[in-house]
């Protein structure tokens, strides 16, 4: 009961700085970024970041097929695990929507721009940054655009990194061990 507590009282702290974050945000938006950020957020929708990954399954080669089985290996639990959540929390969107299957946190797109960031830069080293930086233009971009709080995002940020970080360690023992039976 007292963690209960604990972690409630830490609630009220956390939401007065989402809704400090939200409201400078949305005070400083410009007719300039609005394009922009929409575009971003689109690339992190599903079909977008499936197209993707078939283009490096179908015109990659042997590398193209392994980080595609990669993402998809860290994709798959990253939205199972956001979905759940989303349906057992049920937060109310900062723009005022209150769809529970479709709540605020945490955020789905920050959890697979940043988990498909993770899976790309570990496989071209020299483009990390522009795959990081991208996932936070994504990431970013769902505050600006008023669907998410900050600590939507983060959380689910750190949903992706996760899964990431899991499906890339799974994936070298099973490489060791078919190295391992083949020697």
């Amino acid at each position: 009961m007292r963690i209960l507590l604990l972690v409630l009282a830490l609630f009220g702290p956390l939401e007065r700085l989402d809704w400090a974050v939200q409201r400078r945000v949305q005070g400083g938006r410009s007719p300039a970024l609005e394009a922009p950020m929409h575009a971003a957020s689109d690339l992190g929708r599903p079909p977008v970041v499936l197209s993707v990954l078939l283009g490096f399954a179908a015109f990659g080669g042997p590398a193209g097929v392994a980080t595609a089985r990669l993402a998809i290996l860290t994709l798959v639990p990253t939205n199972l695990v956001v979905e759940g959540i989303k349906r057992g929390v049920g937060r109310t969107r900062p723009d005022g929507e209150r769809k529970r299957a479709n709540s605020s946190f945490p955020s789905s797109h920050a959890a697979n721009a940043i988990a498909i960031a993770a899976v790309f830069s570990s496989r071209w080293r020299r483009l990390g940054p522009v795959f990081w930086l991208a996932a936070l233009v994504v990431a970013g971009s769902r505050i600006y655009l008023n669907r998410h709080f900050l600590s939507d995002v983060l959380v689910g940020a750190a949903i992706g990194w996760l899964f990431a970080w899991l499906a890339a360690g799974w994936m070298d023992r099973v490489a060791a061990a078919r190295t391992a039976r083949e020697s």
